[in-house]
């Protein structure tokens, strides 16, 4: 009888374990699948936001823009403010998205510094006269053309050089670090010195203080130093195709849509050929 009621109280108690291990096996798989969406509701919340998004809630677009290009990106010394062709086509990509152009903040890059401040999240995008290249594209997405330019030469006005043919061994030519203008004039004239400064404000300046021949970059860059100064001239010869495109983080494919679109409605409103005309001088070509 004592034997029958051990037996009885091990059957009771693996039982007991039974449901227990059964009930925890669910609460377990519960817990999982409600883990798992909260995982998925994260993973859509912090990834899935894309860019286009991030801008709506913040109230503003951030964009990276050259601080020290005439024409293009230039600080006004005089009244603090960014002022050129790029930052009236950010202007108006930020009320294309916020419906106010001034709905902006402009954040000062260079040839070196603007993919690497795109990745980290400081810039939604790069509007500062970069060109589109293979190897870029590796880091970044580009949109549709906005510019298209071609790099040229900027020299005194009395000085013999007059096409990059010209360049012989033992000149100087002056560039921005980070840049195409320095691997593109190394291929076209190998025999010259480069030499790379932090931006082109720095290489014009030394330009005029006599450590180069020649400063580098597209030719419509060029044209904004020469107006600065008329002691210099751009030679009409460009020896490359250099089109600009405003960057993109990586897959941000809403955004790179939006971005297009934008272009386009400029481009057939005519928006686009009035900003052109006000910083280029001329009509673009069709």
């Amino acid at each position: 009888m004592k034997g029958k009621t051990v037996w009885k109280m091990w059957i009771t108690l693996a039982l007991i374990a039974l449901f227990s291990i059964t009930a925890l096996a669910g609460c377990s798989s519960e817990s999982s699948t409600s883990n798992k969406g909260d995982g998925a509701k994260s993973t859509e919340t912090s990834g899935g936001t894309n860019t286009l998004e991030k801008i709506k809630k913040r109230g503003k677009l951030v964009v990276g823009v050259k601080y020290d290009l005439n024409l293009f990106g230039l600080k006004n010394p005089e009244t603090g403010k960014v002022e050129g062709f790029d930052i009236d086509i950010a202007k108006g990509l930020a009320k294309k998205i916020l419906g106010d152009e001034n709905k902006i903040e402009l954040k000062e890059v260079t040839s070196k510094t603007r993919i690497p401040m795109l990745n980290n999240g400081e810039i939604d995008a790069i509007i500062a006269t970069m060109t589109i290249t293979e190897e870029r594209k590796k880091e970044v997405d580009f949109s549709d053309v906005y510019f298209m330019a071609g790099q040229s030469l900027l020299v005194k006005k009395d000085s013999k050089i007059n096409s990059v043919k010209d360049l012989k061994k033992g000149m100087t030519v002056l560039t921005a670090k980070g840049s195409t203008s320095a691997q593109n004039i190394r291929k076209v004239a190998p025999e010259v010195n480069v030499l790379e400064f932090e931006n082109y404000a720095e290489a014009f300046t030394a330009l005029k203080a006599g450590q180069g021949d020649a400063l580098t970059t597209d030719n419509a860059l060029l044209l904004g130093m020469a107006k600065q100064d008329p002691n210099y001239r751009v030679l009409d010869e460009t020896f490359t195709e250099e089109p600009y495109g405003i960057a993109v983080r990586k897959g941000d494919k809403e955004f790179l849509q939006v971005i297009n679109e934008y272009l386009k409605e400029i481009k057939e409103n005519g928006e686009y050929d009035k900003i052109y005309e006000k910083w280029i001088g001329k009509k673009p070509q069709q």
